[in-house]
């Protein structure tokens, strides 16, 4: 990437256009790079300094002198003719031109080109962020991003605050752009920590066709029964893995309509183990308890067929890239990182332990539910038998 030197960046000859584009699309650093001819590195540089945002798009006002006017300007001047001349050759005001002029030497040093790029440094004017301008909103909102809010939630609670004005409000963008873009970096940096994905850039949510781990005769998510997405009977489960240190995996089961939870102790991630053990899970439950299992693109799941012969359970699978459609599965996980963290090996847990953790969520009482616990709203449906955590 091109030196920076007194807040300005001298660019290396690349099309930005065609790099952001292709970050949009999800491409990686070192595909844009072929693509554009320079190095991964200076991709990655561009993206950092930017935060992965693409910077707005210079564009020169309509009043302004153009190149084509300045080089006319020049042949004038080299030919002798005057700057009213000049002026009316080029519909212009006698007194733009005498500016242009003695801002860029006079008419014996006068040359296009210098006088372009001197002109186009003057025009940059950044302007100030909102947050830049405004001490206590960027106080408020630097007070609540230190409470691990996220900058939706921040702009959300400013916009339904009875006391705020127009003044005291922002859009999260905004927010990100200020934790983000190192060149308006208006808020700490060390704030990026309290995000929940603690990311310094943004990254787009699509991603290039990717042929590898493709799950045979997956059915997809679309095809899911509509009370398995509305929730009113149950029976309709989503499952993932939660991953700990060292390769170690537990596979989890949620029911969507009360949120309960199983858990079930894995040697590795392979599909034979993992099938084996989500078998062993559904026998645990009372007849039909388990009518859908809704899954995510992991090629652990790839014996779907031998999971459904042997237990009698449809699997659907997510859309590519889409683990929000087993929303319910995913945020269990992550309240089931209070006992599963990131940085345990899992593998030292027995399946008696992780019963035990899954049962504290199971009679732990949920806002979502009314305040009930998970396993009396699934024995509300099961008649004669009482799961017990």
């Amino acid at each position: 990437m091109g030196k920076i030197r007194r807040n300005r960046i001298y660019k290396t000859k690349f099309d930005r256009g065609e790099l952001w584009r292709r970050w949009r699309q999800g491409q990686s650093t070192r595909q844009i790079a072929e693509a554009v001819g320079c190095n991964s590195g200076t991709v990655s540089w561009h993206v950092r300094y930017y935060g992965g945002l693409q910077p707005a798009e210079r564009v020169r006002a309509s009043r302004h002198l153009s190149m084509a006017e300045r080089e006319e300007i020049s042949r004038g001047l080299a030919a002798g003719r005057s700057l009213r001349q000049i002026a009316a050759q080029l519909n212009r005001s006698p007194s733009t031109v005498s500016r242009e002029v003695n801002r860029n030497g006079d008419c014996g040093s006068y040359r296009a080109e210098a006088a372009e790029q001197a002109a186009w440094h003057r025009a940059q004017r950044p302007k100030r962020s909102l947050l830049e301008r405004n001490e206590p909103l960027r106080d408020l909102v630097t007070q609540q991003l230190r409470l691990d809010w996220s900058p939706q939630q921040i702009a959300r609670w400013l916009r339904t605050r009875p006391d705020n004005g127009q003044d005291m409000q922002v859009s999260h963008e905004t927010i990100y752009r200020s934790l983000f873009v190192q060149a308006k970096a208006t808020l700490k940096e060390e704030l990026t920590q309290h995000l929940r994905s603690r990311k310094r850039t943004r990254r787009t949510l699509k991603r290039e066709d990717d042929k590898r781990g493709q799950i045979v005769g997956a059915v997809s998510i679309s095809e899911r029964p509509a009370q398995a997405a509305d929730r009113a009977v149950p029976g309709h489960w989503e499952g993932d893995l939660v991953v700990g240190a060292n390769n170690s995996y537990v596979a989890t089961l949620v029911e969507r309509r009360s949120r309960y939870v199983m858990l079930a102790k894995l040697g590795d991630k392979s599909s034979t183990t993992v099938v084996d053990a989500l078998i062993e899970l559904v026998k645990r439950l009372p007849q039909n308890m388990m009518q859908t299992l809704t899954w995510d693109r992991g090629t652990e799941l790839a014996q779907h067929a031998r999971f459904t012969v042997a237990s009698d359970v449809q699997v659907y699978f997510c859309d590519p890239r889409s683990p929000w459609q087993r929303g319910t599965n995913e945020n269990t996980n992550g309240l089931l990182r209070q006992y599963l963290k990131k940085t345990d090996d899992l593998s030292v847990y027995s399946q008696e332990q992780l019963d035990e953790f899954a049962k504290r969520l199971n009679t732990r009482p949920r806002e979502t539910l009314g305040w009930r616990f998970p396993v009396d709203v699934l024995n509300e449906k099961i008649e004669g038998v009482a799961l017990t955590g």
